[in-house]
């Protein structure tokens, strides 16, 4: 790789502000399903596909974009990601109708994992060996900012304006992202060019497959129950726009926190970590409707569950990409790819549950056992992973 003409700090800050538009993107249409159902004529639960659609998207079209471009440089590639990223914004804002919504954000999700994975990886690149964790957490940095403060501003606008003026404010911020990644990305060339058969011995690796298991069978609880975090605000602790709004910064507020405190944790003490993490989320989870009834709670509660949401993101990342040394080109890819399959897994079961018939509380429940489930998941993996990957 050529030394960056750019100093770190100022390529991560770039790498942030591209990741805060994309992560508002996937995030902001939590705080906007009431409006999306009221304009497009829809049922509110209908209105979640637009998460689990978009989750779906980025986990199988994501890897297999990177697997298509493998050999390309990752400048180019970042800066034709984005591009594809502000034409789906565009066609948002400009959708006559529910279908061409999905259509919309099955066109962003596609270009999501690759994004995430290759802005890891380089952040990773430039970063001594005991910066990689924080590394990795600024570039996630920018998708937790984006729900502290993304996804409160769109739901703000939305609900004094139209939603379609979140989404051209998201082109906007695309606009500026693409700006910066052509001025300051690195021309960073690979000595080898990275081989799919080697890379996808990723799959052969026990330690990461047990990280991918955890984020499927686990962390998917979390999108069960956030999916349709503010209609449950709405109905148990009856809040309207601003309620709402101050609910989702609270929210915001701890994934930020969760996310840069977790970016300190020394790798080989990150499994260790994740347990305690995922303990204090499924106990959140499990008391969520009952105490959001009063106001002050509420807020207390969204905090607390973005803290324990986004405390275990980067941790679960650091653990693949770290421990993937076979897979260095992929790794970041199929990182970003399984949080979204485990979104649309959530997302998918909060539908379906709702469709037939059950309770907001019994979401939130059943998305804190999942949690559980995870952090059996972890136990398991702190004794029998390969402690050496990450020393």
């Amino acid at each position: 790789m050529d030394q960056p003409r750019h100093s770190r700090r100022t390529i991560l800050t770039f790498f942030m502000l591209s990741t805060f538009a994309i992560g508002m993107t996937e995030y902001v249409v939590t705080g906007l399903l009431t409006q999306f159902a009221d304009d497009f004529q829809v049922p509110v639960s209908t209105t979640g596909l637009l998460l689990s659609a978009y989750a779906i998207g980025v986990a199988v079209f994501g890897p297999l974009l990177r697997v298509v471009t493998l050999k390309f440089s990752p400048k180019p590639l970042l800066i034709a990601m984005m591009v594809l990223f502000i034409l789906s914004n565009t066609l948002a804002a400009m959708a006559p109708s529910f279908n061409i919504m999905i259509l919309s954000r099955l066109c962003s999700a596609i270009m999501h994992a690759p994004f995430f994975g290759l802005c890891m990886s380089m952040a990773m690149n430039i970063s001594p060996p005991d910066k990689r964790p924080a590394a990795i957490a600024a570039v996630n940095g920018g998708l937790t900012i984006a729900v502290m403060l993304g996804v409160p501003f769109g739901s703000f606008i939305g609900g004094i304006f139209e939603w379609r003026y979140v989404f051209w404010f998201i082109v906007g911020i695309g606009i500026l992202s693409l700006i910066g990644l052509i001025i300051v990305t690195p021309n960073e060339r690979p000595v080898e060019v990275p081989k799919l058969k080697d890379e996808l011995k990723i799959f052969k690796n026990k330690s990461v497959m047990l990280i991918i298991a955890i984020i499927v069978f686990g962390f998917s609880g979390v999108f069960t129950a956030y999916t349709f975090l503010e209609p449950i605000l709405r109905y148990f602790a009856g809040f309207g726009v601003t309620g709402i709004t101050f609910s989702l910064l609270f929210f915001g507020i701890g994934a930020v926190i969760g996310n840069f405190a977790s970016g300190r944790i020394v790798p080989n003490k990150l499994t260790e970590r994740l347990m305690f993490v995922l303990i204090g989320l499924a106990i959140v989870l499990a008391l969520f409707t009952t105490l959001i009834q009063f106001s002050v709670l509420a807020f207390i509660m969204a905090f607390l569950f973005g803290i324990g949401t986004f405390g275990t993101t980067p941790i679960l990342n650091a653990k693949i990409i770290i421990g993937a040394r076979e897979a260095p080109a992929l790794s970041g890819t199929i990182a970003a790819s399984v949080f979204n399959l485990a979104n649309a897994i959530g997302a998918t079961l909060g539908t379906g549950l709702l469709h037939a018939g059950a309770s907001f509380t019994t979401i939130t429940l059943v998305a804190s056992g999942m949690i559980l489930f995870g952090l059996l998941l972890t136990y398991v993996t702190h004794k029998v992973e390969d402690k050496t990957l990450f020393e």
